[in-house]
Formats: C-alpha cells, sequence, structure tokens
C-alpha cells in the first residue's frame, strides 16, 4: 500500500492550490478531486490541527502551562489565524503569562481578528475567562 501511494503521488504531481484536471474538473494535493467529503475534511482539520499544537508548543512553551481549556483557547485561534498571527496578541501573551484571563480576553477583543469574527472571538473570550 506505501509503495503504492509513493507512485500514485509521483504520477499525479502535487499541487497545494486548486487546479483544473484534464477533465476540467477542480482538484487538489494528488488528484483530489473537489468537492471532498466530510471524511476527508475532518481527517485534513485533524492532520492541521495536531500541526499547529506541535508549532504553537514549540514557538510558545509557556502554552503548556496553562489549564487544558486554556489550551485549547490558544489551539482553535491558531487553527483560524495560524500559529504566527496568534503570537502577534503580544498583549494577550503578557496577560496570560501574568495569570490574569479577563485581561488575556480583553486583549483577544481588542483586535482585528474580533471584528473579523466577533461570534467566535466572543466565544473564545468567555472560554479564557473561565
Amino acid at each position: 500500500m506505501k509503495a503504492l501511494l509513493e507512485e500514485i503521488k509521483i504520477n499525479e504531481g502535487f499541487r497545494g492550490s486548486v487546479y483544473k484536471d484534464t477533465e476540467g474538473f477542480d482538484t487538489i494535493g494528488y488528484g483530489t478531486k473537489l468537492p471532498i467529503n466530510e471524511n476527508e475534511a475532518a481527517l485534513l482539520a485533524e492532520h492541521r490541527l495536531k500541526s499547529k499544537i506541535k508549532e504553537i508548543e514549540k514557538r510558545e512553551p509557556f502554552i503548556n502551562s496553562l489549564s487544558e481549556d486554556k489550551q485549547a483557547v490558544i489551539i482553535e485561534m491558531c487553527y483560524q489565524m495560524g500559529v504566527s498571527g496568534v503570537l502577534k496578541f503580544a498583549k494577550m501573551w503578557a496577560a496570560l503569562k501574568a495569570g490574569d484571563t479577563a485581561e488575556a480576553a480583553a486583549q483577544m477583543l481588542d483586535s482585528r481578528w474580533a471584528m473579523q469574527t466577533p461570534n467566535r472571538a466572543r466565544l473564545l473570550a468567555d472560554k479564557m475567562r473561565r
């Protein structure tokens, strides 16, 4: 199976963005026609989530000192904005390191991210305050 997968990958070639295949279908990756089904989307989301967790733990080890609920808030933000985007929340990180989750939540809401996705930002800020 592994050898077959490697051969398919070579023969299909990789494209990280949507392209039209020879039949005109929207395609991505190694010849995956779009749209994808929910199971495929879930597998991709799980893979990306694991990747974000590893990256944030490496770039900001402090996250491991937070409660599981607070870590989940930060990781969800990383999933949405990328780790680099979340690391730009300097005042939020300073508040977290000072143990002030109310201020961290306030800093989350005082952002362009909160203006762009207000419902999600409020939900995550509420979780951060608890």
